[in-house]
């Protein structure tokens, strides 16, 4: 049994920042795709960061800059530093998890559906 718990958002003033954080919990690995994805209100999930088992990463356009996606393998968590937050930042947050050997951005390619395992959400509200 896999989970994924998020934690973390909240409601900040546009230029804040916060950290969100997902404890994975069950059969996860350091080497398993991890990533960010968010639902803004009314319109459709979107990628937002990745990493892959080799620590490569990448970032939707939007965020490139701003967010910076991390794992601490020793706590099984993935985090999501968010700096520089943007109104249009305002979202549902859900991290997911597949598991897959993967290597120079290979987790930012896999569609959504290709995620087994998602948690929650958690939701960041930003006010400008």
């Amino acid at each position: 049994q896999v989970s994924l718990v998020e934690s973390g958002g909240g409601s900040v003033q546009a230029g804040g920042s916060l950290r969100l954080s997902c404890a994975a919990s069950g059969y996860i690995y350091s080497s398993d795709c991890m990533g960010w994805f968010r639902q803004p209100p009314g319109k459709e999930r979107e990628r937002v960061a990745t990493i892959d088992s080799d620590g490569s990463t990448r970032y939707a356009d939007s965020v490139k800059g701003r967010f910076a996606i991390s794992r601490d393998s020793a706590k099984n968590t993935l985090y999501l530093q968010m700096n520089s937050l943007k109104a249009e930042d305002t979202a549902m947050y859900y991290c997911a998890a597949e598991r897959v050997i993967s290597t120079g951005g290979y987790c930012w390619g896999l569609p959504q559906y290709a995620y087994e395992y998602w948690g929650q959400g958690t939701q960041v509200t930003v006010s400008s």
